[in-house]
């Protein structure tokens, strides 16, 4: 099962550094696994830690360990210990971890969505006195606020991705226009013209299938509509039903009814999505960071990077846009005997000196905001600079230890909007209701 906008083919992240992309989101895996070590002692006073993570295929991540173990001999000693790529799998084997004890546990790369279960059942620690106010405002706010629950932070910001829109460049200017839309009117009547103007198949297309991908992008037409699923200041508070939900769920499903996507964006993934827009056949897109970096493969795509534009999502208002935060942070285990010594690695890991390399060597978007400034960085990765103002307007799905319960309901009822197997205000009805169900059923468990 691939992760949300994991790419099926096979571009490494030195690949995707080669043709000028960053590969992000389609190499993003994240990891759990492993047996042994966490909070030992070996003989000489050396503090032994266990790092959790994902399979790295560019290598960055043992890097990085190792740098760290040779800059503290003596001190410390990190295992890194990849585990399995499906997130879903990953995510059980952690879980049967905690709820065993969590002994070889130490520092854990998860998914942002994971932020709210695990601290919730206090697998996680408190890293609020950790990781300060003063030092958030060097990260993403996007970032800060998908490892936050309950007015605390759980985690470290160590790489990102988000939604985005592609266009095509070249198309929008033979038709008169100079720059991407700002709101989805325009974005309408920019799919209008072109389509008069050319042979192009499509206007906007996107992933509308009932799985993670569609939730992303349902939320993101909620969002940019002045609408939440729920209250980011009180996450037992659900406001999906709202008006401003509603109308996002209007706009949703009147891009397939008004023919700016067509019918087939019902069963979209990524995969489909960068396909059509690679042929050619679109000219507008949604999709991960990693689709810029197959522009530049002949193989790939019939499409150059010249003809295709990048910026933040269309909103209701002409505001900046939210696309979906899908943020890759670092967690210490509540079990770990080494919380100083989790916390001393987890800080060398999210430092800009580690975070730039990784960017540089991996592809891996930084949370660090300054990153985005640096002139290596940007020459090497060249979609950072296209990503730098979208990633400022990143949101996180909705903060909850019911999320995997909510997450499977929101997919249905987005899909089902879509298709017109429900209208919108009906799709808001039965949300607001399942969503209100589950956090009901959980504060009664």
């Amino acid at each position: 099962m691939k992760r949300i906008g994991e790419s099926a083919r096979t571009l490494s992240r030195r690949d995707f550094l080669k043709v000028g992309g960053t590969g992000l989101a389609a190499a993003a895996l994240l990891g759990v696994a492993g047996c042994g070590g966490g909070g030992e002692q070996q003989a000489g006073g050396v503090t032994e830690l266990v790092f959790s993570a994902s399979p790295d295929d560019t290598g960055s991540a043992k890097k990085l360990v190792d740098k760290f173990n040779e800059q503290n001999k003596g001190k410390y000693k990190v295992t890194f210990r990849p585990g399995n790529a499906d997130t879903g799998q990953r995510f059980d084997q952690l879980r049967t971890q905690l709820q065993a004890g969590g002994e070889n546990l130490d520092v854990i790369l998860g998914d942002v969505i994971w932020t709210a279960q695990l601290a919730e059942n206090g697998w996680i620690s408190d890293l609020s006195n950790r990781f300060t106010e003063d030092m958030r405002g060097d990260y993403l706010p996007g970032s800060v606020e998908a490892i936050t629950y309950e007015g605390k932070t759980y985690g470290m910001p160590w790489f990102t991705d988000t939604g985005l829109l592609y266009y095509r460049k070249d198309l929008l200017e033979e038709s008169g226009f100079s720059g991407p839309p700002k709101t989805w009117d325009e974005l309408k009547q920019m799919t209008e013209k072109v389509l008069q103007d050319s042979e192009i198949k499509f206007g906007y297309i996107f992933q509308g299938a009932n799985y993670e991908g569609g939730v992303c992008n349902g939320l993101e037409f909620i969002w940019t509509h002045g609408g939440e699923a729920l209250d980011p200041q009180d996450s037992n508070k659900v406001l999906i039903g709202s008006p401003e939900a509603v109308a996002g769920l209007e706009t949703y499903r009147s891009m397939v009814a008004s023919g700016v996507s067509p019918k087939a964006v019902t069963t979209y993934k990524e995969d489909e999505s960068a396909g059509a827009f690679l042929n050619g056949d679109a000219v507008f897109m949604r999709n991960w960071p990693y689709v810029y970096a197959i522009l530049s493969d002949p193989a790939e795509s019939k499409i150059r990077p010249e003809q295709v534009g990048v910026s933040e999502l269309p909103s209701a208002d002409g505001e900046p846009g939210n696309g979906t935060v899908g943020d890759q942070p670092l967690y210490i285990s509540a079990s770990s005997k080494n919380q100083d010594a989790a916390w001393e690695f987890i800080t060398f890991l999210t430092a800009s000196e580690q975070q730039k390399l990784r960017a540089v060597e991996g592809s891996y978007l930084p949370t660090l905001i300054s990153l985005y400034d640096d002139a290596e960085v940007r020459a090497k990765v060249p979609v950072v600079a296209l990503a730098k103002d979208a990633l400022k307007n990143t949101r996180p799905r909705p903060v909850s230890p019911y999320y995997s319960d909510m997450s499977l309901v929101m997919g249905k009822q987005f899909n089902a909007a879509l298709t017109g197997d429900s209208t919108p205000q009906e799709a808001a009805r039965t949300l607001q209701r399942d969503l209100e169900d589950f956090i009901k059923q959980g504060q009664e468990a």
